[in-house]
């Protein structure tokens, strides 16, 4: 941390939330269970239930360590339920904590990631940090997600910053473009557009720090990728920046960036 420091580097920890296959296999009674097991998606991977106050005490213990390490932003990822849980919320078996009135399973959903949020910003208040949260970027075009649980609005007014996942490939026909991942330009710019209205309605929004795409997406097959280099880059850069938008994350999962980027002038 003290090398980071002297380099002037803004150090962050990321901190997967919910999707935790360790804690729910040691702990079944906090994860969702399917024929008395905890249920696993097509990866093998399972998720802790996020309407249980002990697992968002188990998530911001760890924050709070991080602060105390020094970390100057804590960023939570997986801020959700799983994916589709609509279709499952009949089937697994869980504890919906306190969240016990009312019909409307999407909004429960909704208000526990929302509350989550909300707690772990007022429980790392005293630690001086930032909080920040990775959301999808189609939750900011839609009113909210409902088999998720993330509500765009509603968590950016419990965050200081905000990072939605904008990476073209990850995108299905959307914003009038066919196949998003050949034009990194155009997704980014019609994307940022949306977000900057939505979050333009905020009383107090957050800063925008969006994740933008450094690899290649050839599992989208010939005919539906590009090859990412200093050009497509820079490309989504340059649209952030034309919206006003001039912090960003690049995500590589391999951590193998591309050289000679431009990311304070794209041209």
């Amino acid at each position: 941390m003290s090398i980071l420091e002297e380099h002037q580097i803004y150090p962050i920890a990321r901190i997967v939330v919910f999707k935790d296959t360790v804690l729910a296999e040691m702990r079944p009674d906090l994860s969702f269970l399917e024929n008395g097991k905890v249920w696993k998606n097509r990866r093998g991977e399972a998720f802790v239930n996020p309407f249980l106050k002990e697992v968002w005490d188990y998530n911001v213990d760890i924050a709070i360590k991080a602060a105390k390490l020094g970390f100057m932003d804590i960023q939570f990822d997986y801020v959700r339920f799983p994916e589709g849980f609509e279709r499952r919320d009949d089937i697994l078996e869980y504890d919906v904590g306190t969240y016990t009135d009312g019909d409307d399973n999407v909004q429960k959903r909704v208000d526990a990631v929302t509350d989550f949020v909300a707690y772990a910003r007022e429980q790392l208040e005293p630690y001086g940090v930032d909080v920040s949260v990775d959301i999808f970027g189609y939750a900011a075009t839609i009113s909210e997600a409902p088999g998720i649980g993330q509500n765009f609005s509603r968590i950016s007014e419990n965050v200081d910053v905000i990072s939605s996942m904008i990476y073209p490939s990850h995108w299905t026909p959307y914003f009038g473009i066919d196949k998003p991942d050949l034009y990194p330009y155009e997704l980014v710019s019609a994307y940022a557009k949306v977000e900057n209205e939505v979050l333009g309605a905020l009383e107090n929004p957050p800063v925008s720090r969006p994740w933008i795409q450094d690899f290649t997406a050839s599992y989208l097959g010939p005919g539906n990728f590009k090859r990412y280099g200093k050009e497509e880059v820079e490309a989504q850069i340059r649209a952030l920046y034309e919206n006003g938008i001039y912090e960003f994350l690049l995500w590589n999962a391999g951590n193998r960036y591309t050289e000679n980027v431009n990311y304070l002038n794209p041209s």
